[in-house]
C-alpha cells in the first residue's frame, strides 16, 4: 500500500500490496468528523432481507452480436452501491533533541488514505478493508452522486481485514448489493470489479474468476481468496467484485504486483466471509467464528506417500480438543479430513475458513479416511472456549516488570490469532517505560518454559519469579522459538 504524508514521504511497494490508494493532506471538499468509533454496542438492526439471485447457466458466446453486448446494466445496477471511503490520521511529532541539548517536538503529520467500500445494507452500513480505515481518527463516505457523509466504524476485524462502517442517511434507504452465492461460482465465471483506483474517480474493470479458495497468499488469518484477473489497482481495496447478476461475489482486498499496478493477479474476500462479518458487527457488535476443535497438518505429496493415500489434499489430524466439533463427531489422531459440510477440503486453512462462515451450533458433517475407509460423522460447532480474563500485571525487581499476562485458552488464542493448542502464559501489553520493555519483551510473545520447566498459567509464570536471579525463559513469537536469559 502506498502512503504520502504531508511532508512528502512514501513507503515502498512491497510485492504483496494492499489494493489502497493515499493521498497527501486533505482532500478538497471532504468535511471531518469529531471521533470514529463511540466504543459503544451499535443497535441491532434486523438481518439483511437481500437474497442473491439463482444461478445463471453459463452461455459461450455464439453470434458476434453475443460477443459485443455491453455489461452497462450490469454496472448501473451495481455501481450506485459502491463508495469512496476517506480515512485521515494525524502521526504525532516525535520529541528531538538539539545540537545543544535542547528538547523539541517535531510537527504533526496528517496523512489520509482512500480506498472503496460496498453498501451491504440499505440503511446506511458499509463494508470495506481494514487497512483503510486502520488508524483512522475522521472518516468520509462519498457515494456515487457525490454526496459526502462523516462515517463511524461499527467493528474492525484485522484477522479478515474487513471493517463494518455505518453512515447516518437520515432515514433514506440507499441502494445496497445483495451477498451472491459463491458456492455457485466457478474458475472462468465473467465478474466486473467496481472501485475508485489511484482516487481517479469510480472505475469498472472486467476480467473472469481465475481461481477459486486461494489458501496460500498470507494476506489474512483467514486465507481463501478469489483470485481474478479484472483489473484491481491501490484505492480498488473494499471495491466490490461483482457477478453477471450483479451480486456482490467479494470485496477487493489485494494484488500482486512488482510494480505496484495491475499484472492480473488480484484478490477478493468471498461474499460469505463478508456477510459473517457484517451479520457479527450489526447483531453482536463483535465477531464470533464457530471452530472445529481439530489441529492438523496439511496433506502433501510426501504425506500421502507415507499414508499410502493415491493422492495429496485433505488435513492429517493430529490432536482433537475435548468436546469440540471434531471430538463429537469422533474423530482422532491420523484420521485424514476430505470434506467438510459437503466441501472439498484441500488445507487446514481452507477447513479453518469454511469453520468461520458458519454461526456457532451449527451441526456439521465431517468426511475422512481411518485406515484406509471413507467415513462420515457429524459434530455440532462451537465457538473457541474459554472465559474472558482480565490480563495480570507483573511488577518487582525482574524482566517481567511492567509486562500484563494472560493464561492461553482457545478464545483468547482466537482473539490474539495464536495456536488454540499451545499452553502458556500470553504477553497482552508491555509499559514502554518499565523493565519488561527494555528486555525486549512484546504484545504476542507466549512463555511457554522457565528453567525448562513448562509455564501453563499466568499464575504460574508469576510463581517463578521472586527478582535477583538469572534463569532461562523459552518464548514462542511467531513461528520462532527463543530461548532468553533474563532476570526471574
Amino acid at each position: 500500500m502506498n502512503k504520502q504524508t504531508s511532508n512528502g514521504g512514501r513507503v515502498g511497494m512491497l510485492k504483496l500490496i494492499a489494493a489502497s490508494a493515499l493521498g497527501a493532506g486533505l482532500v478538497t471538499g471532504v468535511p471531518l468528523i469529531a471521533q470514529v468509533g463511540t466504543g459503544q454496542k451499535p443497535a441491532a438492526v434486523a438481518p439483511s432481507t437481500l437474497t442473491s439471485t439463482p444461478a445463471q447457466p453459463r452461455v459461450v458466446p455464439a453470434t458476434k452480436s453475443d460477443a459485443i453486448s455491453s455489461y452497462a446494466p450490469i454496472v448501473r445496477r451495481s455501481s450506485a452501491a459502491v463508495v469512496n471511503v476517506y480515512a485521515r490520521s494525524i502521526q504525532r511529532g516525535r520529541v528531538a533533541v538539539d545540537f545543544f541539548g535542547g528538547a523539541f517536538r517535531m510537527p504533526d503529520r496528517a496523512s489520509q488514505s482512500q480506498g472503496s467500500g460496498v453498501v451491504v445494507r440499505d440503511d446506511g452500513i458499509i463494508v470495506t478493508n481494514n487497512h483503510v480505515v486502520d488508524g483512522a481518527t475522521e472518516l468520509v463516505v462519498v457515494l456515487g452522486d457525490r454526496r459526502e457523509f462523516p462515517a463511524k466504524i461499527v467493528l474492525t476485524d484485522p484477522r479478515t481485514d474487513l471493517a463494518v462502517l455505518r453512515i447516518d442517511t437520515k432515514g433514506e434507504r440507499l441502494t445496497a448489493l445483495r451477498f451472491a452465492d459463491t458456492s455457485n461460482a466457478q474458475v472462468g465465471d465473467q465478474v466486473l470489479a467496481i472501485g475508485n483506483p489511484f482516487g481517479v474517480g469510480q472505475t469498472v474493470t472486467g476480467g473472469i474468476i481465475s481461481a477459486l479458495a486461494r489458501t496460500d497468499v498470507g494476506i489474512t488469518d483467514y486465507s481463501f481468496f478469489i483470485q481474478t484477473d479484472a483489473s484491481i489497482n491501490p484505492g480498488n481495496s473494499g471495491g466490490a467484485l461483482v457477478d453477471m447478476n450483479g451480486d456482490l461475489v467479494g470485496v477487493n482486498t489485494a494484488i500482486f504486483s512488482r510494480s505496484g499496478t495491475s499484472a492480473g493477479v488480484g484478490f477478493a474476500i468471498p461474499a460469505e466471509m463478508v456477510k459473517r462479518v457484517v451479520d457479527g458487527a450489526v447483531t453482536d457488535g463483535k465477531v464470533i467464528r464457530a471452530w472445529t476443535g481439530i489441529k492438523g497438518q496439511n496433506v502433501d505429496a510426501e504425506v500421502a506417500r507415507s499414508l499410502g493415500l493415491s493422492r495429496p489434499g485433505g488435513i492429517l489430524v493430529t490432536d482433537v480438543y475435548p468436546g469440540s466439533a471434531g471430538a463429537e463427531a469422533g474423530l482422532r489422531r491420523g484420521d485424514v479430513i476430505t470434506a467438510f459440510a459437503g466441501a472439498p477440503v484441500a488445507d487446514d486453512s481452507g477447513l479453518k475458513y469454511q469453520a468461520a462462515t458458519r454461526k456457532p451450533g451449527e451441526a456439521v458433517e465431517f468426511t475422512y479416511q481411518r485406515q484406509g475407509q471413507v467415513r462420515t460423522s457429524r459434530g455440532k460447532l462451537s465457538a473457541p472456549p474459554g472465559e474472558a480474563q482480565t490480563p495480570r500485571v507483573l511488577a518487582g525487581r525482574h524482566s517481567f516488570d511492567g509486562v500484563s499476562i494472560a493464561t492461553i485458552n482457545p478464545a483468547l488464542a482466537e482473539e490474539q490469532g495464536v495456536d488454540p493448542f499451545t499452553r502458556g502464559a500470553i504477553v497482552t501489553a508491555v509499559d514502554g517505560a518499565r523493565e519488561g520493555a527494555r528486555a525486549g519483551l512484546r504484545p504476542g510473545d507466549i512463555i511457554l518454559q522457565v528453567n525448562d520447566e513448562p509455564i501453563q498459567s499466568s499464575q504460574d509464570l508469576s510463581d517463578r519469579l521472586s527478582g535477583g536471579q538469572r534463569g532461562k525463559v523459552t518464548i514462542q513469537r511467531g513461528d520462532q522459538q527463543i530461548t532468553a536469559v533474563l532476570f526471574l
